[in-house]
């Protein structure tokens, strides 16, 4: 499925399926037959055009699940044969001040799957080896996918928000209730956090609270005690205020989108007292190898909604619109 055009996906496919060449592997990449590749908020701000200059003729998707089918020079990590996941980060330079400081996230000279290089919404891709995982064996390919940037993102974030509990377990405000949110409360209450969800809708309400959230809650209330950290998922600015107006002092606000429509004015007393508010930048191998060894020793749950790769233009439309009851898959 290659992008024809960027828009509003609603008014219209901006994805249009073709036959193209099967990808060869170049040196230290193998080639992979895709099982199955999640539908991310990431893809539908590249798709909408709110991520600039993205690959012309791309073929996005980054949550990749496939087996190798070939290997190029150099590439024997893996065996032909072997499932492989294949996340958002795709490449960096190793040279610059970043990748040199155990930063890669940050690289100058990045290469993002299905941004800058082919992704996942196709029966075949290219990998750089060292850039994929190996996958717990107790998902299946659908169930799995997710795992590569809901819970990788929502992993780091987890990291970054630095949950610290002064007087208890810790508490964590998750503003924003889609994949990413689902992952993170089970990861966190596995170690003993206090999860609180502030989201629209009640449908994402119920399901918080079947995760475990001890509290719920939106329209501008804020959980009824001082949290320790938040994390913002959902793509709005507007949320910045009310984050920091909900943790305490010292309080960390991480802000997981890779968009985020402009952040209001706000008064300095909501800063002050050493709150923080930081962004979450892509991961680094590290996150992911740590996150699925993780997943590999706890079940995580993943839910999942599986569409025909044609149909991707309609899997985007449904996460857009809110319809989906868990990740979309897309599955060759």
């Amino acid at each position: 499925m290659v992008l024809s055009g960027t828009g509003p996906v609603e008014d219209g496919d901006r994805l249009e399926l073709r036959e193209v060449p099967v990808p060869v592997p170049g040196p230290g990449q193998v080639a992979i037959r895709v099982l199955a590749c999640g539908v991310c908020l990431t893809d539908l701000h590249i798709v909408e055009g709110d991520l600039p200059n993205p690959k012309q003729d791309l073929i996005p998707g980054h949550q990749i699940v496939g087996v190798v089918e070939a290997r190029g020079g150099g590439a024997t990590r893996f065996e032909v044969g072997d499932r492989v996941g294949v996340p958002w980060l795709g490449d960096v330079c190793g040279r610059c001040v970043y990748c040199r400081g155990g930063l890669e996230n940050l690289c100058d000279s990045p290469s993002f799957t299905g941004y800058t290089v082919d992704g996942g919404y196709a029966e075949y891709v290219v990998a750089r080896v060292d850039f994929a995982f190996e996958l717990p064996p107790r998902y299946g390919d659908a169930e799995a996918a997710p795992l590569l940037c809901a819970g990788l993102i929502g992993y780091r974030s987890l990291k970054l928000a630095d949950v610290r509990g002064l007087a208890g377990p810790g508490r964590l405000g998750l503003f924003g209730f889609g994949n990413s949110a689902r992952i993170v409360t089970q990861v966190a209450e596995a170690r003993g956090d206090e999860v609180y969800v502030y989201t629209r809708g009640e449908a994402g309400r119920q399901a918080a609270k079947e995760l475990g959230a001890i509290w719920t809650g939106g329209d501008g209330k804020l959980p009824p005690v001082k949290l320790d950290s938040a994390i913002i998922f959902a793509p709005a600015g507007e949320l910045v205020p009310l984050a920091l107006e909900s943790v305490r002092k010292g309080g960390t606000v991480a802000c997981a989108g890779i968009h985020m429509s402009p952040i209001p004015e706000l008064d300095y007393d909501l800063l002050w007292g050493e709150r923080v508010v930081r962004s979450v930048a892509n991961l680094t191998r590290r996150d992911g190898t740590e996150f699925l060894e993780l997943a590999g020793r706890r079940e995580i749950k993943t839910q999942v909604e599986l569409f025909p790769l044609e149909q991707a233009n309609e899997a985007l439309r449904k996460h857009k619109s809110g319809e989906l009851t868990g990740t979309a898959v897309l599955v060759p």
